[in-house]
């Protein structure tokens, strides 16, 4: 059962507090507005606050009223470089820049559990509430790790969540192990011979070579990654020619691989840098392969996730808790806070699509999203359970 109940005073202060962040998006390592208002909610409650982590990250410290282990919790601060289409009261005043991925709910639902732990501390140990910034392409969780965050905040365990749009409201899902994937961006570089269009005989054609490339590497995840495992190959820019009558010197591609095992990464690279090796050499033109990491896989400790599903199930029931659904191959930068320590991240039902409700109705990175405000108490009953059933 929900310990915040839904239209509370608590409840509508938290809507206030998201509807200020949904209103003054701000961009990853920029969350300059974000972070002073989170960090003013905080000091307004006497909450022990550490801020300059990663530019604008803050970590808040609740301490229970007898010691024990320490646990981190953590929510992304950063909004998207889109131009929001929405029409409410609470739209981006900033234009170009939008919360299309609910990271002003996370905070929001983060910042209720602080303020709640702060007034209601009977637990043994201490929290640290993580507001990262940067988790959009930016790596926010890795520059946390990198400048010490975890030597200066010492931590037994990490945990996340993420909003879902398409889980119902009132539901959660717990994976045992992979939830989402690594993510690499890949280059291919094609070097021919330009020339006139009209003498193609004269050039080696860039474009028709790389066109094959696209085409042959496509074949990769069906023919040699094993049937069980898994991994995307998309090829996603273009890049050649600058006329109608000139055939290029060059075509540049590129695209995005995902994949849940490295071994299975290093094979794919390995199959696209040879496939692209051999058709280029075949027809006389030269390439150039690279790849390069951006976020390693996201990958659950079982025995953590079983005690967030615990906590999910104190608040919504066993039967709302989905255990072990299908993972994404999309990625999330706190793989890099699981790389450092054992944790879990699930994932919190924001509504389902527009055929079936209005709520929560845009998938993540929609002109249209809106973070779903009816779930933020049980997001942050989520969170307070959780801290209860670990720190006892």
């Amino acid at each position: 059962m929900s310990l915040i109940k839904k239209n509370s005073e608590f409840h509508k202060q938290m809507v206030t507090w998201r509807h200020h962040l949904h209103k003054h998006p701000e961009l990853s390592f920029k969350e300059v507005m974000t972070s002073d208002y989170i960090a003013s909610v905080l000091e307004s409650h006497n909450i022990e606050m550490h801020r300059g982590l990663a530019v604008t990250g803050i970590v808040a410290t609740i301490h229970g009223t007898k010691k024990g282990k320490a646990i981190g919790l953590r929510a992304d601060m950063d909004a998207l470089p889109i131009q929001e289409k929405n029409e409410f009261s609470h739209k981006s005043v900033h234009d170009g820049k939008m919360h299309a991925c609910g990271h002003d709910g996370h905070s929001t639902m983060l910042l209720g559990a602080a303020v709640y732990l702060k007034e209601n501390n009977d637990f043994a140990g201490t929290v640290h509430f993580i507001f990262q910034p940067a988790e959009e392409g930016g790596g926010g969780g890795r520059v946390m790790v990198e400048e010490g965050i975890f030597d200066m905040f010492p931590c037994d365990a990490v945990y996340g969540m993420h909003n879902w749009p398409g889980l119902a409201e009132g539901k959660f899902a717990v994976h045992d192990t992979a939830v989402m994937a690594a993510n690499e961006t890949l280059k291919i570089t094609i070097k021919g011979k330009g020339g006139h269009a009209a003498m193609p005989d004269q050039c080696i054609d860039p474009i028709v070579i790389g066109a094959q490339v696209i085409t042959a590497i496509q074949s990769i995840v069906s023919r040699s990654v094993a049937p069980l495992d898994s991994a995307v190959v998309s090829v996603t820019m273009v890049d050649a020619g600058f006329v109608s009558n000139v055939i290029p010197n060059e075509m540049n591609l590129m695209g995005s691989l995902r994949y849940f095992k490295s071994e299975v990464g290093d094979k794919v690279k390995e199959r696209i840098k040879s496939i692209a090796q051999g058709i280029c050499e075949s027809m006389g033109a030269n390439v150039e392969f690279s790849s390069e990491p951006n976020y390693p896989a996201t990958i659950n400790t079982p025995k953590h996730a079983e005690l967030c599903a615990i906590a999910a199930s104190m608040v919504v029931g066993d039967k709302n808790v989905l255990r072990n659904e299908q993972p994404t191959m999309g990625s999330e930068d706190f793989a890099f806070l699981l790389n450092a320590l054992e944790g879990a991240y699930i994932w919190i039902g924001n509504g389902l699509v527009p055929e079936d409700s209005p709520k929560g109705g845009c998938m993540l990175h929609n002109t249209r999203y809106d973070f779903n405000d009816e779930i933020l108490p049980i997001g942050t009953s989520y969170w307070v359970e959780l801290v209860r059933s670990i720190l006892k």
